[in-house]
């Protein structure tokens, strides 16, 4: 072969590597180049967020950083195969770093292919920098389950009558939330609605499970009564018709089902069972033995309906005929137990006050107060109040007509003589050294009153409010007859107190008043008005020292002269 010949292949192969190291050196310019004039510049081609976002200086870049922003503050419009919501984004958990977004779209490509590619035209996606809280999003799907899952339908039995009938189960779809996460990032910021991925899911209860339990346990569960006993012989029969009415089998959360009652259905059908419940007894005082013994309280009992229904279900898939089941109580404890009144220190009578000549109307009036207060209790701290304790004191109650003070000047209504109950109640807390809480004089002085030391009361507008400031309780004893009432305290005697009456002055002279006649018109003389007060002392039973000094002025309006015309 001659060397024409064999340097033929050889000139190829030099002129093939020129061409190469000229392309070569071309694309190397090009890159250089391209290198120097994107400085500073997103990457070319470089898509975000559905805008063009390539080969963009920092000027330009901001517009489109602040429209991606301003997409943070509308709601999400998310959508799956079962629906549609929009949500906040801060709700899903989602958050923008525009900064760091902008950073990475400045990145330029190191692979000097890629860069030459989008030289010619080519884009590529650069997704937004976004943050997804997990335990957000999965809360905020979990919120609108109904709208953008399909649940699954769980196994069971229910009963049309006394037959078991199968509720067999079926699948769901569910929002995959690691994939929704993932999704959410890089569409969010488009603006446009985000499809979330779904996964299916199965329910707990097989077919077959449920199959079983309609052979098995259900038909057992309505194989004869149940009788449920109480306390106190009480008891009631569940037939299988009633066993049907309130029964179903129900996923026990480990693959099988399980017996439940329902709560309100059953609690009708075991009705009966509220008879065997007690109400508590508070701890009393009794003076039977001329000192104050404590009665003892008793616990009251109600039904624990959870635990009866669990009891009673264990009984209908696993008891054979007879069956029975019993009610499961919870104790009610009294307000006042015993040994809390037993440490009231109620053991003394500290004060007593008597007050009498009243009519025999004002009497009933009087007596049915007295009794409605009789054996109350004022516990540390606590306040009593005569309109509260008695409630209403109409003709539904009993009380009658009798004598009442009203715009100053005497005339005739129901329950009337109360007050006179109220007098001989506030001068017993008031030598018991009782708080004086709230009370109201009369407006005319009444003679068998003390003065400045007296209480009129109003059903519903004027009451008579004492406190127990002391350490101790303070047990009210009354006592009436036809001429008298009586009011005692009884506690542990801490304090002596004095009572000091003031001169009477300023005097003031009746006006003369024309009623038209009729039963609510009463004649009277009239009397005159004065001013007076009255201070209390009180004082330390031991040592005798001053407590307190409290003086209260109390002005009385003359008793108008009425004559019935």
């Amino acid at each position: 072969m001659s060397d024409t010949v064999r340097s033929a292949p050889r000139r190829r192969i030099t002129a093939v590597l020129r061409v190469g190291i000229c392309v070569t050196s071309v694309i190397t310019l090009l890159l250089a180049a391209d290198l120097l004039v994107t400085d500073g510049h997103t990457a070319r081609g470089a898509v975000t967020a559905g805008r063009d976002t390539g080969n963009l200086s920092a000027a330009q870049l901001s517009p489109q950083i602040a429209a991606m922003t301003d997409r943070t503050e509308a709601p999400v419009s998310v959508r799956t195969t079962s629906g549609s919501a929009q949500i906040g984004p801060d709700e899903l958990g989602l958050t923008f770093d525009a900064e760091a977004t902008a950073d990475r779209l400045r990145d330029q490509p190191r692979n000097p292919f890629s860069r030459l590619l989008a030289l010619f035209g080519r884009s590529h996606v650069v997704d937004p920098v976004v943050g997804v809280d997990a335990t957000a999003l999965s809360s905020a799907i979990d919120a609108r389950r109904g709208d953008l899952e399909r649940a699954a339908v769980e196994g069971g039995v229910h009963y049309d009558g006394t037959e078991p009938v199968a509720d067999n189960p079926r699948g769901g779809l569910r929002v995959d939330r690691d994939a929704a996460a993932s999704v959410l990032a890089r569409e969010w910021l488009t603006g446009s609605t985000v499809d979330l991925p779904m996964e299916p899911f199965s329910p707990t209860v097989s077919a077959a499970v449920v199959a079983a339990t309609v052979d098995g346990a259900a038909e057992r569960a309505v194989s004869a009564d149940v009788v449920v006993t109480g306390r106190d012989r009480v008891s009631v029969r569940l037939t299988p018709e009633q066993i049907g009415m309130v029964l179903t089998f129900v996923p026990d959360g480990r693959g099988g089902l399980v017996p439940h009652i329902d709560r309100t259905r059953g609690k009708k059908v075991l009705a009966g069972l509220v008879r065997s419940e007690s109400k508590p007894v508070n701890a009393r005082f009794s003076l039977a033995s001329g000192s104050p013994t404590v009665v003892p309280s008793r616990d009251g009992a109600a039904i624990d309906w959870e635990k009866t229904f669990a009891a009673i279900e264990h009984v209908l898939v696993t008891a054979t005929a007879p069956r029975s089941a019993e009610a499961v109580y919870r104790p009610l404890l009294p307000t006042l137990t015993t040994a809390k009144a037993r440490g009231l220190g109620v053991r003394e009578l500290v004060s007593e006050f008597t007050t009498g000549g009243f009519s025999s109307a004002s009497g009933e009036n009087i007596r049915l107060t007295a009794a409605a207060v009789d054996g109350a209790l004022i516990l540390p701290g606590r306040t009593f109040s005569l309109n509260g304790h008695t409630g209403p004191r109409g003709s539904a109650q009993g009380y009658v007509t009798s004598t009442v003070i009203d715009h100053g000047r005497a005339t005739n209504a129901v329950g009337g003589g109360i007050s006179q109950f109220a007098t001989t109640l506030y001068n017993a807390a008031y030598f018991a050294g009782l708080t004086d809480v709230d009370h109201t004089e009369h407006s005319y002085y009444i003679s068998r009153y003390p003065e400045a030391r007296e209480a009129t009361v109003y059903d519903g507008a004027i009451d008579l409010v004492i406190g127990n400031d002391t350490r101790h309780g303070v047990l009210i004893e009354t006592s009436w007859s036809p001429s008298a009432v009586t009011v005692r305290m009884w506690s542990t005697k801490t304090v002596e107190v004095e009572s000091i009456t003031g001169a009477r002055y300023a005097h003031t002279s009746p006006e003369l008043k024309k009623v038209p006649r009729g039963s609510d018109c009463i004649a009277s003389g009239g009397g005159r008005g004065f001013t007076t007060s009255n201070t209390r002392v009180i004082t330390d039973a031991k040592t005798g020292a001053e407590i307190s000094r409290h003086t209260r002025t109390v002005r009385y309006e003359p008793e108008p002269r009425i004559r019935c015309v």
